[in-house]
């Protein structure tokens, strides 16, 4: 070797050489065992025969050189080459290059081998084989990886053989086993073996760096990316990977590529490139691995369930299913894919281009493009572990360095906690590896130490830009090839090559035996002259590893995080100054908000920098309050650390859980550790162990530091004045400068330093022991409560008391086999603490080079040290629980109405926040008002929460939330996570209430209240939720149980009443029969049963000899009534149904045999003992026609005996409605069905169906059209065969309304439609009826074919209408067909049932008050809302309503006759009323309404409110509520119509249900009669029951306040509405949405004022006083009605504070608004300027009618058209206003009058003051009078200067003007002269003048008026 071919460097310092080969092998054919087929490998030669002493010779080669197995060939094979690896016991990598060829097998061996197997008798006849080869192999082995040179000189052997070249091979082959080479350092070196050969073998600069050559690039061809980014990932997760090929070569250089990609990691699992087939089990291994296998065994591989297999050759990777790959986090997936792609299919961004750059850009050469991917995967590892070195813990420096990752601490600040590839990483091997091998300070570098200390910065700027990302990975690129490829590729080889094909020729002789002695001669003088040369130095390159920024400094900060945490911090600070100023108060506002902020990193961190600030020299007493506070905080941040604690929060808190204490009492001291051990962080043992770490190295790093400050404190002072001073020193660094020293210093030295630092370790070990058992030891050790792993970290209850506290047995489990503690002694505590402690110690202190004595003295020390921590405990223990409670806030009482009683005293709890966010200061903003801290009371009558919010920013305020209990739906426990607030202690019972008043009460009950108490509370409530029976109910009860000395009083005081109903009831059921005596209800027998029992005689015409026969007195009216029987007729009469009657003119009761015949309906008293249908009045209007013992029978054909009866009549079109139940399946629908019935004799049904027939027919004629076209039929003149025949006209036809898809192709019909001709009387509303009327139902848009077949258009043509519709359902109506014979129609129509709206209801209670928060509360109330279907039935009952009022206004009668009759028929009937007729839309009718169509015709309110216990399974169906949601939808579009407000209804809603009043109670009218309550109200009202009657209370409110008047009624005459019914018209009704937290529901009306009378009394002052006070109304706390009422609400709350303190007897709201109006209809008055009155317009009548819109359009007269939009509702909804409505529709003439007055109104005749005499009982007062002649009016004012005209005398209207006399109350000191009275035909009005002159005067110039008009 020539030293010229050394590199210039190398040969400056002598490199580190080694043997190129260590052993030549030659390994030839040898027959197998008997019996076996194949052959196996025999070593024939090996070199040197002696092992060397450095490597010995490594086992199992001649497996590896024929790796699918040694076999006999029928040809010859060209020779391979292949190199195998193969790894020894210290994981030293062997290569061996196999160089294989074949020699023919000479026949006499083969004969020996066939006949000793013919000798075993298994040949059976000799066959003479053909020639056959056996395959030879060369083998080279080595520890170095030059395939090329190996190729090279093993081909060189063959050719020198088979070429017979005259060159000795043991020259050779001891040359090439002498030959060394440098291993690195970039050196050159040319070598020969003596055959005139000569080659260059090229060493790496850097052998860190892995050597790919190809490898790399052609692995990406094979697989493509990402399969290879797969395996990638599955090597570093630690995997079995397999690789497929039919290439040995293949195999070996995807299996290097593999591992080159994994650089700077080391694979450490097993590696085997090429695997032999004898060694196949190897793959069933539990190990992963790496191995290639050829594709011959791809069958074997099959059945291998958890191995990856990568085919090369099929370039497929198949990942079986029981095994999950984790992938890259993102974004560097991306990234890489991205980058890859780039580098190796760089065409790709420019292949869309339609103009390519010219020269397209070529892809690299192979190799370079290898270097360019390693590149890739070289960035993604810098960026996968930038910073890695801020997280190693140096624990030992000397003697060797003793480095460990803190994993948590990594993962945390690189905030990949979560990611499912990085951790495992982290815990594999090949990253501890790494750590062992790249963690020591001080070391050689290469390029990727370079890469992440110095490029991080760059990688970061660079990720969006993909050209200096390309530019970077090229650069990387060439350093990799540089080190590879030092030079410039010299082609210097000069190796011969065997001649083309000579493995052919026939005659070859075999490889020859080599001359053992001459090879190992040549081996042997090598030797000598080695060890005779000076040792090879290697050259020292180490410096100090470069750290490269921290972490913090790289990663992104997330802005929004700032910005909010710079608040959060602020808080966090402040609030733990003013704990340690004692400003407790000032704390306690801020605790909650802090305890929020903990959530956030940043703030948790900062309370462990404050609290540090309060610690002086290990220690801060604490004050009981403050402990609490600090503690409080210590646990909420806690709470949110994991087990891993991989922010270092709990690290942080650690040292301060140790140093906070409070005294106990002298000589005792509790620390705050004994507070926070409820936290899963401190059983975690790998928590511990990187805090001891980190610990140690501070104070290994402080040893040293104190070192260097010894030796030059002058040092230290230079550098503070020049620069940053030393300390600043890293621990790293301070190691990498310590390692450089070592060698330099002395041994005596070296001894001191390694033995101060085990010291150090030592006295580490043994605080960290005690500061385990502080942590561990519960603070009631006899208690040992060993959770198991649960949510440790979630309950976080602090007390000022102790807590107890436990060790989470998830360590027992993991740790401990006998983990079965839970019932043991408490030693077992300690025991248990003690095996954790020494654990812990055993494993840190063997890793930390502890000597063994010292770990002994540990073990002794440790169970001593928990003992003496165990009997501290017990003495803190014992003493803490002498501290007093934390004072809980008082408990509020609620205000209780009269006669409402308490059940249970106030329980405390904690009402928590339900999905409704306002409360809880959602998306609104604002203060938390929940979770608020109080109690709950249970009364007679409702559930009340009463309490103040637990966030003392809003603690003074008070929240109440309370629903009647008769409205609770579901009552269920819940658990709620702890976390959501931390008042909450784990293990207490929590409730969740619903009620249907739409409230939801989510209670947790407080530790103090015994489990039992909670039980108690839900038995009660349920018990008095489902009463026994209706007399139960709180209406009933209310009052009785303090007061029983009230009864008798109430029973003497109207005995007849209590008698007639006993009578009624009594006579009631003897007429009925036994069987309804039974308490079921609604449940009778059939018909057919029953008829054997009945009292009736069917064939009697004649109603009055029927009654004779059975008890005259209980049926007819007649003369010898008892006078009980006729108080009850006349109670009868007095019942809404018959005022309602009258009203309308259907008949007034006149005795039955003297009833006026001309009158078309009557009203019978054949119902009025319940007899014939006991949901029905007692009164009923039936044709006149019709008699009483018909009805009997008609009524079998209804569902429930409901049979049809009239319950209005249109006054215009004298067309009525009637209402029925359901038919029996006879009847209509029998009549249609049995056309063809047999002749033979009528059978009964026949009888029943032509009664009923006869009825509708009774019916019909009554009404005056079809009178008068006189005759059967307007079609009477066809014969009815003829009618049939043509197919029209059918009277009786059939309407199907069918599904839109049927007809809606011939849309263009519908205008001819048959339903077209019907027209409103010259009254059209705003949608013409152009489509059929019954289209409207769901929406269909065309009738389609009838029934019989006949297409539906012939009917179409007829213009008539019928004259009765009846409105059925379509399930009973099934298969009816039409008969020409009848006058009505039937139209069915698909109803919901009542379930249905049960479970619709549910729904939509829980979209409006949800109960848990939701992700996106817009978006899920919506799409709740719209899953429960609620607005669709609304807009089903609205459209069938809508369709009943227009064929009534057209003239046709309607029977409603749908399910039983008691829930859709009334709430149709009742909204047809509503919209038909203006009578029902005040107050009275209302109310009028709701008892004649609900209460009277038997809903069943019991029933479907569920009220008693016998209809608890039934469930809440709010038939009711449905009905009044309908009348809001009206009132929303037609604001002006309705007398009675929104308020109104929601106070009906609520308590429909509340049970609060008994007339939402029974199910029926005749219930009520047996409870007797039918009749008492008009007798007993003034007993001391409270209002029994929901009507009389609202009676007596409505005159108190103006709160259920609709100020903007304006009625029109005799207008029908017709509301858009579509569901995007409807609006969800704020009653369900909406809630008053100050005070509760506001409907219970006494409670709600007794809470604001004394507010507002302190406000009065104020209102008087020009300032005004800003007050925050806040949506969910404040009522917003009084709060902020609305202008005329206001003036007339202004009005009568004046009245009162005036001193005068204030008026009633409604007088003031009636007098308002009544001078608004008379006169705009207007100032000389012109301006108009605002106060008067708002309430004028003569609004202009918009009738849709909600705002009120207010013109002002006299100047142009300004316009003022006054909006009265106060909804925020109100602005909207429908884009389509009637606008601008008639106005009424007074406003047309006041729109053209003339500005000159105020004509003043004469004017002066007069005393004016009030109405009755009012006092005298002055007021300024105006005569006007021109208007002939007498107007006066309050005062001269008053604009606003206070009431008007119309002149016309008076009759005389007396002298009049002083009366009470009269102005004193004025004569009786003085005194006049002006008589109108209205009043008299008395006025008195100040003297008799100016009396006089008025008197004459009255007169002059007079006689002037």
């Amino acid at each position: 070797m020539s030293p010229g071919a050394l590199a210039p460097h190398a040969a400056l310092a002598r490199l580190a050489m080694a043997r190129l080969a260590d052993y030549f092998v030659v390994v030839a054919f040898a027959h197998g065992k008997r019996g076996s087929g194949d052959g196996q490998g025999q070593i024939l030669q090996r070199f040197p025969e002696k092992d060397w002493e450095d490597n010995p010779f490594p086992q199992g080669i001649e497996l590896f050189c024929q790796p699918s197995g040694w076999q006999l060939f029928s040809e010859r094979n060209p020779p391979t080459f292949f190199i195998a690896v193969l790894t020894d016991i210290n994981s030293e990598r062997h290569y061996c290059a196999c160089f294989t060829f074949w020699e023919a097998v000479e026949s006499s061996q083969l004969q020996n081998h066939l006949r000793n197997e013919e000798e075993e008798g298994e040949v059976a006849a000799l066959i003479q084989p053909a020639q056959l080869f056996a395959p030879k192999s060369l083998v080279l082995v080595s520890r170095l990886d030059h395939a090329e040179v190996f190729r090279n000189c093993l081909g060189l052997v063959y050719t020198i053989f088979v070429d017979g070249l005259n060159t000795s091979l043991e020259t050779v082959i001891g040359s090439l086993l002498t030959c060394t080479i440098p291993i690195t350092g970039g050196a050159q070196r040319t070598i020969s073996l003596g055959a005139g050969d000569r080659q260059v073998i090229q060493t790496p600069i850097n052998d860190s760096l892995p050597i790919s050559n190809c490898s790399v690039a052609l692995l990406f061809r094979q697989l493509g990316i990402t399969n290879v980014l797969c395996l990638f990932c599955a090597a570093l997760t630690e995997h079995k990977i397999l690789f497929l090929s039919s290439s040995y070569q293949r195999l070996t250089d995807a299996c290097r590529a593999l591992l080159a990609l994994l650089f700077p990691l080391k694979y450490s699992f097993t590696y085997v490139p090429i695997l032999p087939a004898q060694l196949l089990e190897v793959l069933t291994t539990p190990t992963p691995f790496i191995i290639g296998v050829s594709s011959i065994f791809q069958a074997e591989t099959q059945e291998l369930l958890d191995v990856i297999i990568a085919d090369l050759d099929g370039g497929t990777v198949t990942v079986p299913e029981c095994i999950h790959i984790s992938l890259l986090p993102e974004p560097l997936l991306h990234q890489t894919r991205e980058a890859l792609s780039m580098v190796l299919d760089p065409e790709l961004e420019i292949a869309d281009l339609a103009f390519p750059p010219s020269p397209t850009i070529s892809a690299s050469s192979l190799k370079m493009q290898d270097k360019e991917i390693r590149a890739v995967f070289l960035r993604l590892f810098a960026q996968l572990l930038r910073g890695y070195r801020w997280c190693l813990h140096i624990i030992r420096i000397h003697p060797e360095p003793v480095i460990r990752f803190h994993k948590a601490a990594f993962l945390g600040q690189r905030g990949l906690v979560e990611d499912d590839f990085l951790p495992k990483v982290l815990e594999g091997m090949a990253f501890a590896g790494f750590v062992t091998e790249r963690g020591p300070p001080y070391r050689d570098i290469d390029l990727f130490d370079e890469l992440v200390a110095n490029e991080a910065k760059r990688m970061q700027a660079d990720e969006g830009s993909r050209a200096r990302v390309l530019r970077h990975i090229k650069e990387l690129a060439e350093h990799l090839y540089k080190n590879e490829n030092p030079y410039p590729a010299v082609t210097m080889h000069k190796v011969q090559k065997p001649t083309e094909g000579c493995h052919l020729r026939l005659h070859q002789r075999p490889f020859p035996r080599l001359d053992e002695g001459t090879i190992q001669w040549i081996v042997d003088q090598a030797t000598a002259k080695l060890q005779t040369a000076p040792p090879l130095v290697k050259a020292e390159k180490k410096c100090m590893v470069p750290s490269g920024p921290p972490l913090g400094a790289i990663l992104d900060r997330n802005g929004i995080i700032l910005a909010n945490s710079a608040r959060r911090l602020e808080v966090v600070r402040n609030c733990i100054s003013y704990v340690f100023e004692s400003k407790m108060l000032e704390a306690k506002k801020l605790l909650p908000a802090v305890l929020r902020a903990m959530k956030s990193r940043a703030a948790r961190h900062c309370l462990t920098q404050e609290l540090n600030l309060h610690v002086q020299q290990n220690r801060a007493v604490l004050d009981h309050q403050q402990f609490d506070f600090i503690v409080r905080m210590m646990n909420c941040c806690l709470q949110d650390c994991s087990a891993s604690d991989e922010h270092g929060v709990a690290a942080a808190l650690l040292p301060l859980v140790t140093a906070f204490c409070r005294k106990l009492s002298p000589g005792i001291t509790q620390f705050a550790y004994s507070c926070v051990q409820e936290h899963l962080v401190w059983t975690n043992i790998q928590f511990w162990e990187a805090m001891f770490y980190s610990d140690v190295q501070n104070h290994i790093r402080a040893l040293y530091l104190e070192g260097i400050e010894d030796e030059g404190e002058n040092h230290a002072e230079k550098a503070s004045e020049e620069g940053p001073p030393q300390e600043e020193k890293s621990a790293l660094e301070i190691a990498a400068e310590q390692c450089r020293l070592w060698p330099t210093v002395s041994r005596e030295k070296q001894q001191e330093l390694i033995q101060k630092e085990e010291s150090t370790v030592f006295s580490q070990a043994i605080h960290y022991a005690n500061r385990m058992s502080y942590l561990l030891l519960p603070l009631d050790t006899s208690k040992n409560r060993l959770l198991r792993g649960s949510g440790l970290g979630d309950a976080e209850s602090v007390s000022n008391s102790f807590i107890t506290n436990s060790i989470a047995g998830s360590v027992a489990d993991s740790y401990d086999t006998e983990s079965g503690f839970e019932d043991a002694e408490s030693s077992d505590v300690a025991n248990y603490v003690v095996r954790f402690i020494n654990r812990f110690v055993d494993k840190v202190c063997t890793e930390s080079g502890v000597t063994n004595e010292h770990l002994k003295g540990l073990h002794v020390m440790i169970p001593d040290i928990v003992q003496m921590h165990i009997e501290t405990l017990d003495a803190v223990q014992r003493e803490s629980k002498r501290l007093p409670p934390i004072q809980k806030p008082k408990l509020l009482r609620p205000s209780l109405l009269m006669g409402e009683e308490s059940v249970m005293e106030g329980l405390r709890v904690y009402l928590m926040p339900d999905g409704r966010e306002e409360a809880s200061g959602g998306a609104v903003g604002g203060p938390p008002l929940l979770p608020a801290e109080g109690a709950i009371f249970l009364t007679t009558y409702r559930v009340i929460f009463k309490g103040t919010p637990t966030d003392p920013l809003v603690g003074e305020q008070v929240v109440v939330r309370s629903f009647p209990i008769a409205s609770l739906t579901k009552e269920e426990k819940i658990t709620v996570q702890a976390q959501a607030d931390q008042f909450i202690t784990e293990g207490c019972a929590q409730l969740q209430l619903r009620s249907c008043t739409f409230q939801l009460l989510r209670i947790a009950f407080d530790e103090e209240v015994a489990s039992e108490s909670a039980e108690t509370f839900r038995k009660h409530l349920n018990k008095l939720r489902y009463p026994q029976q209706a007399s139960d109910t709180f209406a009933f009860t209310v009052g009785h149980l303090s007061k029983a000395a009230l009864q008798p009083k109430v029973k003497e005081k109207n005995p007849s009443l209590r008698t007639i109903s006993r009578n009624l009831v009594k006579n009631a059921k003897r007429t009925i029969g036994r069987q309804y005596v039974t308490r079921k209800k609604y449940t009778p027998p059939p018909w057919e049963a029953r008829g054997n029992q009945q009292h009736f005689l069917e064939d009697n015409e004649d109603e009055i000899s029927v009654s004779e026969d059975v008890d005259r007195s209980t049926l007819t009216p007649s003369t010898t009534i008892r006078p009980s029987d006729k108080m009850t007729m006349s109670h009868l009469v007095e019942r809404a149904c018959c005022r309602d009657y009258q009203r309308l003119g259907l008949g007034t009761l006149s005795n039955s045999l003297t009833r006026s015949k001309n009158e078309p309906f009557r009203i019978s008293t054949v119902n009025r003992m319940y007899a014939i249908c006991r949901s029905y009045p007692g009164l009923l209007i039936v044709p006149q026609s019709i008699q009483d013992n018909a009805i009997q029978r008609i009524s079998r054909c209804y569902r429930q005996n409901r049979f049809p009866v009239v319950c209005w009549r249109n006054s215009r079109t004298k067309a009525v409605l009637l209402r029925s139940g359901g038919l029996h399946g006879k009847g209509v629908a029998g009549l249609f069905k049995s056309q063809n019935a047999p002749a033979t004799g009528p059978s009964q049904a026949d009888s029943t169906s032509l009664e009923q027939e006869k009825y509708l027919q009774a019916v019909i004629n009554s009404m005056p059209h079809y009178a008068d076209s006189g005759g059967r039929n307007t079609l009477s003149g066809f014969t009815s065969a003829h009618m049939s025949s043509a197919g029209l006209g059918h009277r009786g036809r059939l309407i199907t309304l069918s599904s839109p898809k049927s007809l809606a192709s011939k849309g263009h019909l519908s205008p001819r439609g048959k339903w077209g001709s019907i027209r409103a009387s010259g009254r059209m509303s705003s949608y013409a009826l152009n489509m059929e009327v019954g289209s409207r139902l769901a929406g269909k848009e065309l009738l389609s074919t009838q029934a019989n077949g006949s297409p539906s258009e012939a009917s179409f043509l007829r213009q008539h209408r019928a004259s009765l519709y009846i409105i059925g359902d379509k399930s009973q109506l099934r298969g009816v067909k039409p008969d020409p014979l009848q006058h009505w129609e039937v139209v069915p129509i698909e109803v919901f049932d009542a379930r249905q709206v049960k479970t619709s209801f549910k729904k939509l209670m829980k979209a409006c008050v949800p109960g848990s928060p939701s992700a996106e509360p817009g978006q899920t109330y919506l799409r709740s809302l719209e899953e429960s279907e609620w607005l669709i039935q609304i807009h089903k009952i609205l459209q069938i309503s809508v369709l009943v009022v227009e064929l009534l206004d057209t003239g046709s009668s309607v029977l409603v006759s749908l399910e039983d009759g008691w829930d859709i028929t009334t709430q149709v009937v009742s909204l047809v009323q509503l919209l038909s007729d203006p009578y029902y839309r005040t107050m009275e009718g209302f109310r009028l309404l709701v008892e004649k169509e609900w209460l009277s015709f038997g809903h069943r309110f019991s029933h479907r409110g569920a009220q008693t216990l016998a209809s608890q399974s039934s469930g809440f169906t709010p038939i009711f509520l449905q009905f009044l949601d309908c009348v809001h939808q009206i009132h929303l579009q037609f604001p002006m119509e309705f007398e009675f407000s929104q308020y109104y209804l929601k106070f009906l809603s609520y308590h429909s249900v509340s049970s609060r009043f008994r007339t939402f109670l029974l199910d029926s009218d005749y219930e009520r009669l047996e409870l007797g309550l039918l009749y008492e109200e008009k007798g007993e009202r003034k007993g001391p029951q409270l209002f029994r009657s929901i009507w009389d209370y609202l009676d007596r409110l409505n005159k108190k306040t103006p709160a259920f008047f609709n100020y903007m009624y304006a009625p029109e005459d005799g207008e029908v509405l017709r509301p858009y019914s579509n569901v995007s018209n409807l609006k969800v009704w704020d009653y369900y949405t909406q809630e008053t937290l100050s005070e509760g529901p506001s409907y219970d009306w006494e409670l709600v004022q007794s809470q604001t009378d004394p507010v507002e009394e302190a406000a009065q002052p104020d209102t008087s006083a020009p300032q005004s006070r800003r007050k925050i109304v806040w949506p969910c706390y404040d009522n917003r009605s009084r709060t902020e009422p609305d202008a005329i609400s206001r003036l007339l709350e202004e009005l009568q504070n004046l009245e009162m303190e005036l001193g005068q007897v204030p008026e009633r709201w409604k007088d003031l608004w009636d007098k308002a109006k009544a001078s608004q209809r008379s006169e705009v008055p207007a100032d000389p300027s012109g301006r108009v009155a605002a106060g008067s317009l708002l309430m004028a009548s003569s609004l202009s009618h918009q009738r849709r819109s909600f705002g009120v359009y207010l013109q002002e007269s006299g100047r142009g058209s300004s316009t003022i939009n006054l909006s009265l509702d106060s909804d925020s909804s109100s602005a909207s206003t429908p884009s389509s409505g009637k606008q601008g529709g008639r106005r009424s003439t007074s406003t047309l009058y006041s729109q053209f007055q003339t500005a000159e109104s105020e004509n003043r005749s004469y004017e002066g003051t007069l005393y004016k005499k009030g109405a009755f009982m009012k006092p005298w007062k002055p007021r300024w009078f105006v005569l006007d002649k021109t208007k002939h009016q007498l107007r006066y004012y309050d005062s001269r200067l008053d604009l606003e005209c206070k009431g008007v005398i119309d002149l016309a209207e008076v009759e005389s003007i007396t002298p009049g006399t002083p009366t009470m109350g009269a102005p004193k000191m004025v004569e009786e002269k003085a005194f006049f009275d002006v008589k109108t035909t209205k009043r008299v009005y008395y006025f008195c003048a100040q003297d008799v002159q100016l009396a006089q005067q008025w008197i004459d110039r009255i007169q002059s008026c007079l006689s002037d008009a």
